[in-house]
């Protein structure tokens, strides 16, 4: 997710940690530790440093088994910057610009032009893809060099999805939200199949988007 220069210049153990954090609704040390294949106690001074500079932050829930609280780290505001933003202000008054000048539909039309734009650009790389499988890890990993922070995942329940904990277009999202849906029509030109979107709501206040990928 994070930049080549962040993994180039920093400690690989501790971008992996961030990395980890940023997908879940909280982790604790002994999860990371499992996760990453590192030593608990080499998981938890990590942590420690991360909060004392103010990246992470600490809570406590209870156990559903007897025990003391389990305690869990979380992402803090802090660590915004790291993951990549559009010029989010600038473009928003550009948009407010064109729909003042030509209509309130003028903007909606910018957009259009803009997915079919990525659509022409990485159609070709997408369809090298053998499977629809294949197709989506391709999809996702051009989304990662655009700014978003997604994977793909396969759960028996919900089957084969797309799961993004950060997208830099939200805030334009949010003001048009017609954007959305013309994100998922290139989505759906590019993979060749349906995709539905939708949100989940985590009961410790984060939220993940689901694209749900129409499997063969």
């Amino acid at each position: 997710m994070f930049p080549q220069a962040f993994h180039d210049l920093s400690k690989s153990h501790v971008m992996a940690i961030v990395e980890s954090i940023k997908r879940s609704e909280g982790k604790s040390v002994t999860e990371l530790a499992k996760e990453l294949g590192m030593s608990y106690m080499g998981v938890k001074q990590h942590c420690v440093k991360l909060e004392g500079l103010g990246y992470l932050k600490t809570w406590r829930v209870p156990r559903k088994e007897a025990g003391r609280p389990e305690k869990l780290y979380r992402l803090t505001p802090q660590c915004e910057p790291l993951f990549p933003q559009v010029g989010v202000g600038l473009t928003l008054d550009v948009m407010e610009g064109v729909r003042q000048l030509y209509g309130e539909m003028a903007p909606e039309k910018l957009l259009f032009v803009h997915f079919d734009k990525i659509v022409e650009k990485w159609k070709d790389r997408i369809s090298k893809g053998k499977s629809l499988v294949e197709k989506a890890t391709r999809l996702v990993d051009l989304r990662q060099q655009q700014g978003c922070f997604c994977r793909c995942e396969y759960n028996p329940k919900t089957g084969f999805v797309i799961e993004e904990y950060h997208h830099p277009m939200k805030p334009i999202f949010e003001k048009y939200p017609s954007a959305m849906n013309l994100e998922i029509r290139a989505m759906e030109k590019l993979l060749g199949c349906r995709v539905k979107r939708s949100v989940r709501k985590c009961d410790r206040g984060t939220a993940v988007v689901i694209y749900q990928i129409e499997t063969l």
